[in-house]
């Protein structure tokens, strides 16, 4: 490959990542309803064509914000779990790490989990989302039997995806959010 090429490769990947960085900050300021391809073109000063050369349209676009918030997903489960002393200390601390990340990272939690994306889950899935599962399937792996560990794991997250969900649309009472997360935390480790 010239360095020519290289080059061109080097700048059209600056671009994309710039127009995913562009996005997200959009959505964090703003909501997703803002996130445009004719605002990102504004913001960013490449026109339209440019920028579907790199994304078909929103969907993709959100895509790419969604895999990449997987990857940093997967890096603080990743982290809570290995400086926790116990499995339990471990599933503690990465439940409260995902509500956390759901409440603190809103617009990159709803393209990882609410939005419509081109991503597919399970076998064909990016590396970044499954590496963000094996990292959850680490940490509820433990108190998985007799279950099946991945199936145990899709019901955690499916339990702290609700609570998350609630809780940031005002569903739930602000002052029990602690209680109903030891109440979930003590199901898991009870095997219930």
């Amino acid at each position: 490959m010239s360095a020519i090429q290289t080059r061109k490769e080097r700048e059209r990947a600056e671009r994309r990542q710039r127009i995913v960085d562009t996005a997200r900050e959009i959505a964090e300021t703003d909501g997703w309803d803002a996130v445009t391809v004719r605002k990102l073109a504004e913001r960013i000063e490449y026109s339209q064509p440019v920028l579907y050369s790199h994304f078909a349209g929103k969907d993709a676009i959100v895509s790419a914000v969604a895999e990449a918030g997987c990857t940093e997903f997967g890096a603080v489960v990743k982290q809570l779990r290995a400086s926790a002393a116990t499995p339990e200390q471990a599933l503690r601390a990465v439940a409260q790490g995902f509500l956390d990340f759901a409440r603190d990272s809103a617009a990159l939690y709803d393209a990882m989990f609410l939005l419509h994306t081109d991503l597919k889950f399970g076998p064909e899935a990016p590396q970044a989302l499954k590496d963000a599962f094996g990292e959850l399937l680490q940490t509820f792996a433990p108190f998985a039997p007799p279950h099946d560990p991945e199936t145990f794991t899709e019901v955690g997250w499916s339990s702290l995806h609700g609570l998350a969900t609630l809780d940031r649309s005002g569903r739930l009472r602000p002052g029990f959010r602690d209680q109903r997360l030891e109440i979930l935390v003590a199901q898991w480790v009870r095997g219930d």
